[in-house]
């Protein structure tokens, strides 16, 4: 399942054509993995410190199907779709509230390394293994 995470599209996240530029989507994403973490029950920067685990993107994708527009309601829904003993990946859709529904934005992944503050490569610690495996559709 999913966490669904809500924002409001800001002014200063649009360009001169007034819709939110192309890179303001890896941000949403960024906020839609904080907030998964924090529905596991810690946060990244908890993660970081008392673990000494740190998860920076390797790579990352975005497939743009409408524009968002400034004000607008979005939705970030944000799941793990794979995962190993140091890698994780991220899928998203990125949705606009319509008073009927919602209609896809976007679709994104991100993937992601576990290093330590060396940036050497390192398991993930187990409980956050477990935690995060816990949530995959099997």
């Amino acid at each position: 399942m999913p966490v669904r995470t809500m924002l409001r599209v800001r002014y200063a996240e649009t360009d001169q054509m007034g819709v939110v530029y192309y890179a303001n989507y890896f941000v949403w994403c960024e906020i839609g993995r904080v907030e998964f973490f924090r529905r596991l029950g810690y946060d990244y920067k908890q993660m970081e410190i008392e673990d000494d685990c740190h998860l920076p993107v390797v790579d990352a994708s975005c497939r743009y199907r409408s524009p968002a527009r400034y004000d607008d309601e979005v939705v970030i829904e944000t799941r793990v779709t794979a995962l190993r003993s140091s890698f994780v990946k991220f899928g998203y859709r990125i949705l606009r509230v319509l008073p009927d529904g919602e209609q896809l934005l976007a679709e994104a992944e991100t993937m992601h390394v576990s290093v330590d503050k060396t940036m050497a490569k390192r398991p993930l610690p187990e409980k956050h293994f477990r935690a995060i495996d816990a949530t995959l559709e099997k």
